[in-house]
């Protein structure tokens, strides 16, 4: 399988419901990952690269193809995942763009390897083996207006008749996520009655989409006082300035624990604290869909309606808070996933 873009985590799990199909359909298949990175060396890859569906990942960055420099060096890594993985079958998942379509030419030309691609513009589609049709089309096709990002990865896998329908994206613990959340777990004195919140969105392209501190002030009171939910704020190292921003100013109105965890996970960690709680609460990033991932029972907060953004399961409800929050209807989001069982038992892992 081919796929190349950011590295972030969200970007890359929600290929995951995906792959999950793949395994469904083909169950004895062994699904390896060549991932064309446009950041390579970024955190997202220690994680994936332990992903339960996949039995190895690799990465090549993305900018050797486009140097004429370093454009051999492109060819050469991209024929050494191939004679080491030996495929029978190449997916190449990217729609747009050749890098991914000079990867699956190699396996194709060189090796004698079958390959599928997206007819995204003709004559891409025979450069491949097999090849779908468009973005445009599957649209057409399922009368869909926008394209849910995990849905994207179903628009090649619709030439092998392999449908998402409620396909959810998924992952696991590692042993380091549950070491670090029985840890923590101990060392706060902390019961399974727990909110996560994820502030988040602490880089400076980020920043736009991170919601007004006082609609986590609401949230987070309201959990605690109906429900007694301690809340503990996790978080990159460059985000525990506004956790703690947000601890001192929820502190002037409010007196029970709560607790900041931010810079204490590496990749792999994260997993665990996010899964030490009963509800996530969180923006639009990387910890959303790993609480998604996990089904725990999460509340997305989006400044901006970004649809394509959201996951649409019993477990996860998405809202828009911006310009004009609805804190009664966040409250009632609150009593629903609080009510809600774990999905756990429902994921098909």
């Amino acid at each position: 399988m081919i796929k190349g873009h950011s590295a972030g985590i969200g970007d890359i799990l929600r290929s995951s419901a995906a792959w999950r199909a793949l395994k469904d359909r083909f169950p004895s298949a062994k699904l390896n990952l060549l991932f064309l990175s446009n950041n390579p060396g970024y955190p997202s890859e220690k994680l994936i690269a332990k992903h339960h569906l996949l039995d190895s990942f690799y990465v090549i960055d993305k900018h050797y193809f486009n140097s004429v420099r370093l454009f051999l060096k492109a060819l050469k890594k991209s024929d050494e995942v191939i004679k080491k993985v030996n495929p029978d079958f190449i997916i190449d998942f990217e729609p747009y763009g050749l890098e991914s379509t000079i990867v699956s030419m190699i396996g194709r030309f060189k090796y004698g390897i079958k390959t599928l691609g997206i007819n995204e513009v003709f004559p891409r589609g025979l450069l491949y083996t097999f090849f779908s049709g468009s973005v445009r089309a599957f649209k057409k096709k399922y009368g869909i207006d926008i394209l849910n990002y995990t849905d994207r990865d179903f628009v090649v896998l619709d030439k092998l008749e392999i449908k998402r329908g409620n396909i959810q994206i998924e992952i696991k613990e590692t042993p380091e996520a549950k070491k670090f959340r029985e840890k923590i777990k101990k060392e706060l004195g902390l019961d399974d009655n727990v909110l996560i919140v994820n502030i988040g969105c602490g880089t400076p392209d980020a920043l736009p989409k991170r919601p007004d501190l006082k609609i986590y002030e609401e949230i987070v009171y309201y959990a605690y006082s109906k429900y007694g939910l301690i809340p503990v704020l996790i978080g990159a190292d460059f985000e525990r300035q506004v956790n703690q921003q947000f601890i001192e100013m929820y502190l002037k109105k409010h007196n029970h624990p709560i607790f900041d965890i931010a810079g204490q996970t590496d990749i792999l960690e994260s997993v665990g604290a996010i899964n030490l709680g009963k509800i996530v609460v969180s923006s639009d990033s990387g910890p959303y869909h790993i609480a998604v991932a996990l089904r725990k029972p999460t509340l997305a907060l989006f400044n901006f309606n970004n649809q394509e953004h959201f996951h649409h399961n019993e477990w996860t409800v998405c809202r828009v808070v911006k310009p004009n929050p609805n804190i009664q209807q966040l409250k009632e989001d609150i009593d629903y996933l609080y009510s809600v069982d774990s999905f756990k038992s429902h994921a098909n892992f």
